[in-house]
């Protein structure tokens, strides 16, 4: 009777592991963003077809001629802007400098005498501290 009795609980277990399909959502395999790239996308592609088609067919209305109204006049005012830059590079390449180097350079002896005069230590005195400091180290070692 315990054999039985044991043969009918295994029977009649329930298994621990949850065996089932899990949950599936829709907003994870309907990709909503893709969605709207892609007509956006298309969108774009239907926009130009449409405005290639509309070039064509006045292409074919008018037997093909190019649309040249602004040409002379492009021409024209790219002429003008040229020769306007060539007249200024001519203004700017005959003119004089402004600067004096001379005057600078007497300027800059000018200051120099006055920072020697207010100046704690004669210029230059970093230097030679440095040259000494060297030669005393190459001397003790």
């Amino acid at each position: 009777m315990d054999n039985y009795f044991f043969l009918l609980q295994i029977q009649t277990a329930k298994p621990v592991v949850d065996t089932t399909t899990p949950l599936t959502y829709g907003h994870l395999h309907l990709k909503l963003k893709k969605l709207k790239l892609e007509k956006e996308r298309l969108s774009v592609i239907e926009r130009d077809n449409h405005l290639l088609l509309e070039k064509m067919s006045c292409i074919m209305r008018t037997k093909g001629r190019i649309d040249n109204k602004n040409y002379y006049q492009r021409e024209k005012e790219l002429l003008r802007v040229s020769q306007e830059n060539r007249a200024i590079l001519d203004r700017i390449t005959k003119c004089e400098p402004q600067y004096q180097v001379q005057r600078w350079h007497e300027d800059w002896q000018r200051v120099e005498k006055y920072m020697d005069s207010i100046a704690r230590y004669p210029r230059g005195w970093y230097k030679l501290q440095n040259r000494k400091v060297t030669w005393i180290s190459g001397f003790f070692s």
